[in-house]
């Protein structure tokens, strides 16, 4: 079975599908809701420093509103600002890194980091050995799909890069305190 294929079990057979005319189109689910919430949803995912009048309207909102909120933000540290013209706005990364390192401090032990920390450890070692590397940047992703699936290779390179972030939080989170210069990842941690 193909990976979009759809099992035969899924639908009873008496069932229909759902009409797709009835359901709220993307677009009137993304522009609903408090300004503020649109344009922090939209600041949260700019990677390069973008003009006021773009973010707009991405959230859907006027120049001025959003020039409002995007100096507040930049006062709370969400963003950072690029003075000139026009002025620009991008995602703060080390901001979502210390809430992300915060949130770890929040809700787990200290021992439950330790020991989330130690089994991320112990699979990058694995990884390590598995590639012989000590990064997995350091990794062909054609050298590496020699010896198994492509897919199965870029699936193992991925989890590994994650895990170094994610040992990164953890190690800043045991020894309370952000990190600098490393970039956040996603911790499930």
């Amino acid at each position: 079975m193909e990976i979009t294929d759809i099992p035969d079990d899924v639908y009873a057979g008496d069932e229909s599908p759902p009409d797709l005319d009835d359901l709220e189109s993307p677009d009137s689910l993304l522009k609903s809701g408090p300004i503020r919430e649109r344009l922090l949803d939209i600041v949260t995912g700019l990677r390069t420093p973008t003009k006021v009048s773009d973010i707009a309207d991405l959230a859907d909102c006027d120049t001025e509103t959003a020039r409002d909120y995007l100096e507040w933000f930049d006062g709370m540290g969400l963003v950072h600002r690029h003075d000139g013209r026009p002025v620009r706005y991008e995602r703060n990364d080390a901001y979502f890194q210390w809430r992300r390192i915060d949130r770890i401090r929040e809700n787990y032990s200290d021992q439950e980091i330790v020991e989330a920390l130690s089994d991320a450890i112990d699979q990058i070692e694995e990884y390590r050995e598995q590639f012989d590397a000590d990064d997995p940047d350091a990794v062909s992703l054609v050298e590496a799909s020699r010896e198994m699936a492509t897919e199965d290779a870029w699936e193992a390179l991925s989890e590994w890069k994650t895990l170094e972030r994610r040992a990164t939080l953890l190690d800043a989170a045991r020894r309370d305190h952000s990190t600098s210069g490393s970039s956040p990842g996603h911790i499930d941690a």
